[in-house]
């Protein structure tokens, strides 16, 4: 059985740091495209970064770019969301995807496993 879960969220002041992570357990995730994605209050869940098996491509969303970095470590089954700079709009619940195979997915059906997400608060 696939599970995939978040950690590190929590309530930050705008301007500051934070780093979510998401450990996978129960497929090759050495091979599996992974994805970050948020889900603000009223708003649809919306992408915000995705990286290859490798480590060798990642693709961002416009909101984040230059803010945020995806990363891996295969060696421990996780891959990280290092947020900088912080905003009040990037309050969301964040959460990790898993696709097995295929290349990098910027939409939602684009991965099959999904966590329960982790809450990033930001205050102004």
């Amino acid at each position: 059985q696939v599970q995939l879960v978040e950690s590190g969220g929590g309530l930050v002041q705008a301007g500051e740091s934070l780093r979510v992570s998401c450990t996978a357990s129960g497929l090759i995730f050495s091979s599996s495209i992974l994805g970050w994605f948020r889900q603000a209050p009223g708003k649809e869940r919306e992408f915000v970064a995705a990286i290859t098996w490798s480590g060798d491509r990642t693709v961002y969303g416009d909101p984040i770019k230059g803010r945020f970095t995806i990363s891996r470590n295969n060696a421990e089954n996780t891959v990280y969301l290092q947020m900088n700079s912080l905003k009040p709009e990037d309050t969301a619940i964040y959460y990790c995807a898993a696709q097995p195979s295929g290349g990098l997915s910027i939409t939602s059906w684009g991965y099959t496993y999904w966590g329960q997400g982790t809450r990033v608060t930001v205050s102004s």
